[in-house]
């Protein structure tokens, strides 16, 4: 992984994850296999997270997991509807239900991630970066009060506001899974993690800073300096201090931000990700080239620039146009 510090002849470039989503390899496997299959089967996950690398050949390699293994490993299985979206075993309704969240075994009931780690590791033979992840506090525990996805989520932000500390508890039993998550993965081999707070954008500017920031800002510090940390707030771009606070190496930023206005912002030892929109891999590889050639020349000579996209790949996203993508980036000179 390059330093996120200092200026690079082109910017690394990688894509969020699941980028497998839009290869028919992938689509091969899902076939045979259901999503949590995949994540729970080390070689199934190791395969999907390579296939990226073998077709484009990204600067860093994204561990095929979800989020929601950490809600899993403390104690609240889930799995995915019919119709789409999420759906946990059962929603949190209570202190006691909090209660019973187990966090001394997260690393133990996760071990079938650290070996596909491994897996991908050896794989990749230190010719590409690995790198792991889990899901913010915050964002985790929308979808463990709400019992899945919803529209709009919605009991967190009531549990805030009606009960400070039965969330205080549950953020921390999260603060502390999520660290013993992402340490596990740096135990088994992964080259840099990134905090995801998807829904961090659900936050208004004044509560963010206590009800999301200061989780991360805890799982940074535990994670102690071993190697870089990423985090990525989706739509929080008022909070760039708070989010700089958090102790972060690189932020991630989505498309709804001016990436060099960002940089200038930010103190020169941290770094920036991002943030061309993922819709345009839907498009034609002319309007990918030209959008990629005119962030990178924005960012011509920015410290710490990774090429990234302002959230994940879209499903439908075309080939030609990842393809693209990836070639435009390391041609940038």
């Amino acid at each position: 992984m390059a330093c996120c510090c200092q200026p690079v002849d082109r910017p690394p470039v990688w894509l969020m994850r699941q980028a497998g989503r839009a290869l028919p390899e992938y689509r091969a496997l899902k076939a045979k296999h259901s999503f949590l299959e995949l994540v729970k089967t080390p070689e199934l996950a190791a395969e999907v997270t390579l296939q990226p690398i073998r077709r484009f050949g990204f600067d860093a390699a994204i561990m095929f997991s979800d989020i929601l293994v950490v809600a899993e490993a403390l104690g609240q299985p889930f799995d995915f509807r019919e119709g789409g979206g999420v759906q946990m075993q059962f929603p949190l309704r209570s202190a006691r239900d909090i209660e019973r969240l187990e966090t001394a075994a997260v690393a133990e009931r996760l071990q079938y991630l650290a070996a596909a780690l491994r897996l991908v590791k050896a794989a990749l033979g230190g010719r590409t970066a690995l790198i792991g992840f889990a899901g913010s506090p915050w964002t985790l525990a929308n979808f463990m009060l709400e019992g899945g996805s919803a529209t709009p989520f919605a009991a967190a932000k009531a549990l805030l506001l009606n009960d400070r500390r039965s969330f205080d508890r549950l953020a921390e039993k999260l603060a502390r899974a999520v660290a013993a998550c992402l340490r596990l993965q740096l135990e088994a081999g992964a080259d840099a993690v990134q905090l995801f707070d998807t829904l961090g954008g659900l936050l208004p500017e004044e509560q963010f800073a206590s009800a999301s920031a200061r989780w991360m800002q805890r799982i940074v510090a535990e994670l102690g300096g071993r190697a870089p940390v990423i985090v990525f707030a989706k739509g929080v771009n008022h909070c760039w201090e708070t989010l700089v606070d958090t102790g972060a190496n690189v932020l991630g930023v989505d498309e709804t931000a001016r990436l060099a206005e960002v940089r200038a912002r930010l103190p020169r030892h941290v770094g920036v990700q991002g943030n061309l929109a993922p819709a345009l891999l839907t498009t034609t590889p002319g309007q990918v080239a030209a959008a990629a050639r005119g962030l990178l020349e924005e960012m011509r000579g920015a410290a710490g620039f990774i090429f990234n996209l302002g959230h994940g790949v879209p499903p439908d996203a075309k080939l030609e146009n990842i393809e693209t993508l990836v070639s435009t980036v390391q041609a940038f000179a």
